[in-house]
Formats: C-alpha cells, structure tokens, sequence
C-alpha cells in the first residue's frame, strides 16, 4: 500500500464497514423487534430489505452521478442521508408505542443514502491505481472491511440490545458520521481529468459494453446477487433457529453468528491479498468456491443439529469469502474509467437484490421444512457455479482498462 494513500484507504474502508453495520446489525435483533412491536417474522425481514429495495433502484443513479460528478461527491451526501434516515428509524422506536412503519420509513431513508456509498466505494479504488494487483489487493481491503463489519454487527448489535432494543437503530447516525469526517477530511479523490461526455453518447457507450462483454457481466451480475442472498438468508434464518430452538440469546447469539461470518472475513482478505493479476486463477476460484458453498449448504439440508449448521455455515463463508473479491476485481478491472461506476453501480445493485429478497424467501420457505429450505438454496448455488464455469471467460477481456 503506497504511503500517501494510506488513509484514503482507511476513509474508504469505513464507508463499507459502517454500510454493513447498519444493516447486518439488526439482524441478531430482529427477533426481540418482533416481540416488542408484535410483528411477525415475514415482517420483521421487511426491516431488511425495504432498506435494500430503494438502494436497488437508486445505485445505477448514483453510480452515473458519480461518474459525471465525482465518487466524493456522491458519498458525502449520501452518508448524511444515512445518517438522516438512522435518526428517523431510532427516534421513533424511542418515543413511540406503534413505530413499526415509522422504523421502515426510517430505513427507506437510509437505503437512499446507500445507494450512493459502497457501490461508489468499487469504481473509486479503480480510479486510484493504474496497478493491477494493487487494485485487487485494494480491493480485497475493502471487501473485508465489508465482511468485517459482518463479523462485528452480531456481536456489537446484540450488545447494544442488551441496553435497550432501539439502540442499535440510534447508533447508525452516529457510524455513519464517524464515516463522514473521515471521508470528508482524509480522502483525496482523483480529479476528473475530461469533462463528461454526454448522457445520450454515455447511454450509447453503456450499450455497446454490454453488447461485447454482456456474457460474462451478466455472470457476475448472478453470481453476486446468489452470494448476498444465501448469505443474508442463512444469517436471518439462523439468527431465528438459536433463539428459538437453542434459547440463545444477546451477546452469546452474537457470538455464535459471528463465527461463519469471521471465516468470511480472512477468506476475503487472503484472496484480495494474492490473486493479483491473473483473470484465469480469478476464474477457477469464483467457480471452487461457488462449488464449495453449494456442498456446504447441501450438507447442511440433512440435519438442524447445531454443530453442523456452524461448521457447513464456516466452509460456506469461507467460498463467499474467496469470491467476492475475485467478482470486485473482475468489474473494476474489465471496463473503462468513464462507465466504471455505471457498470459496478449495476454489480451493486445485484447484490442489493440478494440482500433484500435472502431474509423473506427464507422466512417463506422454512414454513415447509429446514430441507427444502437448504436444498432449494443449494440448487441456487449450483446455478452460480455453472454460471463461472461457462460464462466467465477472461481472454475475452483480459486486456485492462486504462
């Protein structure tokens, strides 16, 4: 890591970090939000995702703002949104008896907010080197930043529970403007060098993209939206299984849900580390370790025993682990300054489709059995491994952007 963008890195890393806190940090407390609002647990998802399905919608908008504009001129807006939304959803819970629409109101708000950080996070390590492998171990840092904030949101969500069960929501804003100092005082983003080119000539180029290198960005695409859905989807569901089934609960369930998320974490972090350049290896391991999150989810299907489901939940994070920075460096890699953050803006939204629809499907499909639940969610993972084998094709696009 070159010394003078030492911390441009350690301002970007916390955009993610304070992104997934804000998200994963409630799932732990889902269930205690069920009992306080009387809610069931189809709603209670709905915390989740309402925040997912406006991001969704807006990330393409913030990513060609981005490209227009600036990435830090994006992100700073966006995180106050953030911290706007995070007061609406923890005043609320606070001050009122029946806050429930309120708290997703709340989030809807911090979805808008962020649609513009992490997916302009991916684009904005891109503009930073020229440098292949330093752009892939960048992303690696940044991917686990991400996952470490997954690691820490169990814990640190069960924990602010135990103080009152809205606290949580009350301490978004307060992450989010941590983020916001740091972005706003130690990251120097690049300068655009060109005037933008115009949106129709833009909209034209965005196509033509797609019409050579649509194969395999349609795999990534895939391939990342199946990611966050088994992986938002497992830890819902297993938030609900330990408190339910093996009366865990606070920091220990905090703990416990930490451990999958924690061989994510290094997994994330080795793989960004050392895949450096070569498009071949970042090929074989998207599809190893797509491969590998099949067998453990199947694995999983025959038994609820506990040990198990942590042990299959280990190997499965460890394949989402080793993938996502492969998918990051792919995108970042494969397409030009001037559409990166369009395109990566789309990744990102896949990804957001994943997040919001793991927690409700899982909560639908376990009413038939913990079986057809991890079945059905294997075949899924099947799809993503077939889809790196056959799609994915880097000759087609080994030639980097400048």
């Amino acid at each position: 890591m070159e010394d003078k963008k030492k911390w441009d890195l350690i301002s970007i890393a916390s955009i993610p970090l304070v992104m997934t806190l804000g998200n994963s940090m409630l799932i732990p407390v889902l269930p205690v939000i069920e009992k306080k609002l009387a809610i069931s647990s189809f709603q209670s998802s709905l915390i989740i995702t309402v925040y997912s399905i406006i991001a969704i919608v807006l990330i393409p908008i913030a990513g060609y703002l981005s490209d227009k504009f600036g990435r830090k001129k994006i992100i700073i807006p966006s995180l106050i949104i953030t911290a706007v939304g995070g007061l609406v959803s923890g005043l609320s819970a606070m001050l009122l008896d029946n806050s429930y629409y309120l708290i997703l109101l709340g989030r809807f708000i911090q979805g808008i907010g962020a649609s513009g950080t992490f997916p302009v996070v991916l684009p904005l390590i891109g503009d930073m080197y020229k440098d292949d492998r330093k752009v892939s171990t960048s992303l690696g840092l940044i991917e686990t930043s991400n996952t470490f904030g997954k690691v820490l949101s169990p814990i640190i969500g069960a924990a602010l529970a135990l103080i009152v069960w809205y606290v949580p929501l009350l301490a978004i804003p307060v992450f989010s403007f941590a983020s916001l100092l740091l972005v706003f005082f130690l990251l120097k983003a690049p300068e655009q060098q060109e005037e933008p080119i115009p949106f129709g000539k833009f909209i034209a180029s965005i196509k033509a993209i797609f019409a050579e290198k649509g194969r395999w960005l349609y795999a990534i695409f895939a391939i990342g939206c199946i990611l966050m859905y088994v992986l938002f989807g497992v830890l819902f569901h297993l938030s609900t299984l330990l408190e339910e089934t093996y009366k865990l609960t606070g920091l220990l369930k905090g703990l416990v849900l930490a451990i999958p998320l924690l061989a994510l974490s290094i997994a994330s972090y080795i793989t960004g580390k050392n895949i450096g350049q070569s498009k071949p290896l970042m090929k074989w391991l998207t599809f190893s370790s797509c491969l590998l999150l099949s067998c453990s989810v199947f694995a999983i299907s025959f038994s609820e025993q506990i040990y198990l489901l942590i042990g299959g939940l280990v190997f499965g994070g460890i394949g989402i682990g080793v993938c996502l920075p492969c998918l990051d460096t792919f995108i970042t890699g494969g397409i030009e300054k001037e559409q990166r953050g369009t395109v990566s803006s789309i990744y990102s939204s896949m990804r957001f489709i994943g997040v919001a629809l793991g927690p409700p499907l899982f909560a639908i499909i376990i009413k038939s059995s913990h079986q057809i639940l991890f079945l059905s969610t294997a075949a899924v993972c099947v799809v993503a491994s077939i889809l790196a084998l056959i799609a994915i094709r880097p000759k087609n696009h080994e030639k980097q952007a400048e």
